[in-house]
Order: structure tokens, then sequence, then C-alpha cells
């Protein structure tokens, strides 16, 4: 039997698979636009996932996926995005108050 992906998998998914006694078939991106496609579709999916499931392992998969959207896409490290979200977080704050914006009132 035979079950279609073509979806973007970890890199050690065929070895897993071939270990479990099945064969993977693959192919590696090698266009920069396909694989930022691909990546961009990855992270709409596991958002999805977590969305659904509310486990903090989904998570994990969407940070993996910006790291490699960071790393492939942007060509910076991760820690190089850390610095960038910390410096936000400290101009303009997080969002652990849970406040929410209704409207704002223009002065006259």
């Amino acid at each position: 039997m035979r079950i279609k992906y073509d979806k973007l998998i970890r890199d050690n998914i065929p070895k897993i698979i071939h270990n479990n006694g099945s064969k993977a078939v693959t192919y590696k991106l090698s266009n920069p636009e396909e694989l930022k496609a691909k990546l961009l579709n990855k992270l709409q999916e596991e958002i999805d996932e977590y969305i659904e499931s509310g486990e903090p392992e989904e998570l994990a998969d969407i940070m993996e996926v910006i790291k490699a959207i960071t790393e492939n896409i942007h060509e910076m490290n991760f820690e190089e995005i850390e610095k960038i979200r910390a410096k936000k977080e400290q101009e303009r704050g997080g969002f652990d108050q849970g406040i929410v914006l209704s409207e704002v009132k223009e002065k006259n």
C-alpha cells in the first residue's frame, strides 16, 4: 500500500520509516522559493495542529519550523531572532497581561 504526502518532513523521518520496515520515497528541495513555500505550509500545519490539540509538543514543532525559516530563508541564526524578540518585548511588552485594544480615540 502507498500513502502519498508531498509535505516537508523532519530530517530523521526517512530513517524512522525505514527502521519500521517501510520505504520512504523522498526528494530534496534545491530551489529556495520552493523551500520557503514548503516551510510556510509546514508552519501553518503545525499552528493548526496546536490550535486543535493545545499540546505543548505542537509548540515545539512550531519553534522548529520557525528555526528552519530563520536559518534557511533569512540566513540568520535562532539567537539573532531571539535578540529581536527580546528587544521588541522590552520596547513594547509581551502578551502576558492579556490586554485587548478595542479602539483608539484620536485627539481633536
